[in-house]
């Protein structure tokens, strides 16, 4: 099988595509990826890192408002879709997949035109302006959220989840707890920003920091690279409890979320999959700051079935955090009722499903 990936811009597009990857190449071992991205963008750094074949493109997304710059991106996609085509037709792919942002518009839209089978993943419950775009265009659709199905052709679209699901439920959980200081046989709350911190998140934490070592919980706090030297500063001026650890990043997020029994954290679309396959009790914090307030929708379908407790930020504060996190685990009876709710969400086949659907389209167009 020989699979163009496209996707870019955020970690939630770039590691569903790395997930699919991963499971293309274990079902298919003498499979071949080309993976299209931008030279700027995080998946530059992501997908070269696994070592997989990576070429670039230049293009930028539209502006929601009348700008002389849409014009530029015009021919920009143009210019992209024209490069794509000549790549295509080098790698002579089976099957092109775009998992979202803008760099995949005219990859995607350039295999359509050469009539090879084209497949997009929408991660969120509300999808961004370039998979509505393709949706025109390709073979199929791919949903993370039953709730995003009115958006698209019916007749195109597949609720499948999301491939990260399938990455998160094989890792290994105890060595995951390890890498990060945690210890066996204590109730762990893992507190995170996403991959570059969130200032509201980061406040709240460090309001009732002085009080975490009055709970029998351990505290896995990631402050996100940018803010955590500022982070660390106030930490030192108030003190660090020993079950609190703190760290900047972490590279190998899926085992620690294995490892952890709740976690805190913004609702973007592969956290909410990871945390679901895995049954993870949630507090939700959406950021506000994303188009179409997508991330409080994708919290939402979590809180509805009892998955998730969703905090705005307005609503968020050090001492309400701390009542959250002492209801889920003391109330009789929640985490396990959260737990539940959050597997019957889950996906874990996701990834599986997903390229028995590449096959398909792969072996219908032959």
């Amino acid at each position: 099988m020989r699979v163009v990936v496209s996707g870019g811009g955020t970690g939630g597009h770039i590691y569903p595509a790395l997930s699919l990857i991963q499971e293309i190449k274990k079902q298919y071992k003498d499979a071949e990826i080309l993976y299209i991205g931008t030279e700027n963008g995080l998946e530059s750094e992501l997908v070269t890192r696994e070592k997989i074949p990576f070429k670039t493109i230049k293009i930028t997304g539209f502006r929601r408002k009348v700008s002389f710059d849409n014009v530029k991106t015009i021919y920009r996609f143009l210019k992209g879709t024209s490069d794509s085509k000549k790549m295509i037709r080098e790698f002579k792919p089976d099957v092109v997949v775009g998992t979202g942002g803008y760099v995949c518009g005219p990859v995607v839209f350039a295999a359509a035109q050469l009539n090879i089978p084209t497949v997009i993943h929408e991660q969120n419950s509300v999808p961004g302006l370039t998979n509505k775009f393709l949706s025109r265009y390709v073979d199929k659709i791919v949903l993370s959220f039953p709730e995003s199905k009115t958006f698209f052709p019916e007749a195109k679209t597949v609720y499948l989840g999301n491939p990260r699901a399938s990455e998160v439920i094989s890792t290994n959980a105890e060595r995951g707890r390890q890498s990060v200081g945690l210890k066996d046989g204590k109730k762990s709350v893992l507190i995170v920003g996403g991959s570059r911190g969130a200032r509201p998140i980061n406040d709240a934490f460090l309001e009732v920091l002085p009080e975490m070592k009055n709970f029998d919980y351990q505290f896995l706090y990631v402050t996100g690279q940018v803010h955590f030297e500022r982070v660390m500063e106030e930490v030192k001026a108030k003190g660090n409890p020993e079950n609190v650890i703190i760290k900047p990043f972490i590279h190998n997020m899926p085992e620690v979320l294995a490892g952890v029994d709740l976690i805190v954290a913004r609702a973007g679309a592969t956290t909410l999959a990871e945390i679901t396959a895995l049954g993870l009790p949630s507090i939700l914090i959406p950021s506000p700051y994303v188009t179409n307030n997508h991330q409080e929708k994708n919290a939402r379908s979590l809180s509805v079935k009892g998955a998730a407790i969703v905090r705005l930020e307005k609503e968020m504060s050090g001492k309400v955090l701390l009542e959250d996190i002492d209801t889920i685990f003391k109330k009789a009876g929640k985490w396990e009722e959260m737990h539940n709710a959050a597997l019957s969400l889950g996906m874990p086949k996701a990834a599986t499903h997903l390229v028995d659907l590449l096959a398909e389209l792969t072996k219908n167009k032959k």
